[in-house]
């Protein structure tokens, strides 16, 4: 179940973490060439801020989709450290990202169109980005999805030993 989750929100965070990229840089490109009272900007004290940590919380996260996709696709114990590891960095950032567009929501002040967009969609991201983290951790918790699991009845290429006989291994335990 967690797999089948993961993919669907893994594509929606990617969708998400573009967008968000997006309207960051354009923002942040109107606002260092001091157009701030352009009418998608605006802003107030913390928007510089905002959208610092939104561009990096973007870039980061769409990078992180990269070994998601390779653990979704592998479903391994050994791919999920890489999957789980980048995203809990994205989802850091993303955090941050989160509570300074609630700080620039609580400030006030004229915000352009654009800039409350993009408030938006990093508040939505990061519950979206959380749930991914979820969905990754869920299999791990599962006896089926160890290091090393593999859809073959004889994972870690162990074959029965006597045909099939149940021939005692090492452990002691039947294989």
């Amino acid at each position: 179940m967690a797999r089948n989750m993961a993919g669907p929100l893994l594509f929606l965070n990617l969708v998400l973490y573009c967008i968000v990229v997006g309207f960051a840089s354009w923002c942040i490109n109107r606002y260092i060439n001091g157009q701030s009272a352009h009418p998608g900007v605006g802003g107030n004290g913390a928007t510089m801020f905002f959208l610092v940590f939104a561009l990096s919380a973007g870039v980061v996260g769409i990078v992180s989709k990269l070994p998601g996709a390779l653990h979704i696709r592998a479903w391994r114990g050994d791919s999920l450290a890489a999957a789980a590891s980048s995203s809990v960095v994205a989802f850091a950032l993303t955090a941050l990202a989160f509570g300074l567009a609630w700080k620039e929501i609580n400030v006030g002040g004229y915000r352009g169109w654009r800039l409350r967009v993009l408030e938006a969609f990093v508040i939505i991201v990061t519950i979206t980005q959380f749930l991914y983290i979820l969905a990754l951790h869920a299999g791990h918790f599962s006896s089926r999805y160890g290091p090393g699991y593999r859809d073959t009845p004889y994972s870690g290429g162990i074959e029965p030993k006597g045909g099939g006989r149940g021939v005692t291994g090492v452990t002691g335990a039947r294989v």
